[in-house]
């Protein structure tokens, strides 16, 4: 690495710090919990300040150009504090609606005015848009805080998108563990602006970014939740030594040390092969390997986490939970394990031949 890639990625972490609270603490993210839109317009507003939803677009676009590994930096120190604000949804709608020159309105993404959601998930747990007119989406990321969504349609042997504003289309919210939510759009077959252009290729794209980006948001939350275990056991005693002196514990730390690593360098390999120019199946086999990676190991993280902090750590009150209920929702959300882990069979055997 450059010493101004080096540079490049340090700035972007750092500049996390806008909307990350100096003491580390977890109460803006208590105090948005099961609550409408579960996130707030201020903080997205300060994300399009930053250039952050458009971190990933050409500058001619209107973004600034940085690469995959800058954006998973970035989300990286999001999932550290656990930050409720849909920024991977949103940047993928940004690259769409680039693509299909819906100028007006991805100016109002970017610079956070509006948010604007890809209602793309036709199937649970399928990361292939099958694109039928008039079927239900599923699995919208805090949709009651969008002012509209895209509904990408295949017709006339291309993926063509429609745009729909909110209120126009039936739209139903599921509470999630974490305190968030989903929403299932019902869009009318015939009804929507149909925008221009053909975004097979886009959503493609955007779609392994967002895989991706999720995978480093889940590395983020699972580093902060082992840190907050290793403080636990130097500071609690039992028996008048400290619960990190006993080998069972200490054991068990290591194992999850070596699970992070390896998910450390997954996401980091995926993200400095698409820098490189990954397409097509190559690009598909390392998004999947990294989200198959970080998805089960950061359940397995939290959750030992939780267990290592005893009976304490099972209660509401105290903030390790939060990291677990964030994994369970975070390491399904555009595709599972179970799919990418499949994906991942199916192009890396590809890409072999």
């Amino acid at each position: 690495m450059t010493d101004d890639r080096a540079e490049s990625l340090r700035m972007v972490r750092d500049s996390a710090a806008a909307v990350i609270p100096a003491d580390g603490g977890f109460g803006r993210v208590r105090r948005l919990r099961y609550t409408m839109p579960g996130f707030e317009p201020a903080v997205w507003a300060e994300m399009g300040a930053l250039g952050w939803i458009g971190l990933r677009l050409p500058e001619e676009a209107g973004g600034i150009g940085l690469g995959m590994s800058e954006a998973c930096a970035l989300y990286e120190e999001l999932g550290g504090a656990l930050v409720p604000e849909p920024l991977i949804a949103g940047a993928l709608s940004a690259r769409v609606l680039a693509a299909v020159g819906e100028a007006e309105l991805l100016s109002g993404l970017l610079a956070g005015t509006k948010l604007v959601l890809t209602a793309w998930q036709q199937d649970p747990g399928v990361l292939d848009v099958p694109g039928s007119p008039g079927a239900p989406r599923c699995f919208l990321p805090m949709a009651a805080g969008a002012e509209a969504f895209l509904v990408p349609v295949r017709q006339d042997g291309k993926l063509t998108v429609r745009l729909l504003k909110s209120g126009s289309a039936a739209l139903e919210m599921s509470e999630t563990q974490d305190g968030g939510h989903y929403g299932m759009l019902r869009p009318d077959a015939l009804a929507g602006q149909t925008l221009g252009g053909d975004a097979t290729d886009a959503l493609a794209t955007a779609l392994d970014e967002a895989a991706l980006g999720t995978a480093a948001y889940l590395l983020g939350a699972m580093e902060r939740a082992f840190a907050m275990t290793l403080g636990y056991l130097r500071d609690r005693h039992q028996f008048g030594k400290p619960l990190g002196s006993f080998q069972a514990l200490q054991h068990r730390a290591a194992d999850l040390k070596i699970q992070l690593a390896l998910t450390r360098a997954s996401v980091e390999d995926a993200a400095a092969k698409l820098d490189q120019g990954a397409a097509g199946a190559a690009r598909q086999a390392v998004v999947s390997r990294a989200k198959t990676r970080a998805a089960e190991a950061a359940l397995r993280v939290t959750r030992e986490a939780v267990q290592m902090h005893g009976a304490i750590g099972y209660t509401d009150e105290h903030d390790v939970g939060l990291f677990l209920r964030k994994a369970m929702v975070v390491a399904n959300q555009f595709g599972s394990a179970a799919f990418h882990r499949a994906r991942f069979m199916r192009y890396h055997a590809a890409t072999q031949d």
